[in-house]
């Protein structure tokens, strides 16, 4: 299994393709694919037909995933930063820091 520099619930930033520059958080990480959904974010029109759910049917906008590759995390400060990984001291687990403020990402 492949570790991500991304998780569920982080906010990041689109640095590559059509939606650079757009900001949002994280929703779904699919690590298999190397793929995340972003909130807000590339954004596709999906055909619906009418059902028990939406009784009009037509077209809903709905969040197509992004590659990782193309998303950075952004940190306190808003700035798009890297991701380091360090051992913390008090509990030894491995936590991630922001490589440019050196502070630790929740």
């Amino acid at each position: 299994m492949n570790k991500l520099h991304i998780k569920k619930g982080d906010s990041v930033i689109v640095i590559a393709g059509d939606h650079k520059g757009d900001q949002g958080k994280v929703l779904v990480v699919d690590v298999d694919k190397n793929r995340a959904i972003v909130e807000g974010v590339n954004l596709v029109s999906k055909h619906t037909r009418p059902n028990a759910k939406n009784p009009q049917g037509g077209i809903l906008k709905k969040e197509a995933p992004v590659h990782v590759s193309n998303l950075k995390i952004v940190d306190s400060k808003g700035k798009p930063t890297r991701i380091g990984r360090k051992i913390n001291e008090k509990t030894g687990n491995s936590v991630r820091y922001s490589k440019k403020t050196g502070e630790v990402i929740k």
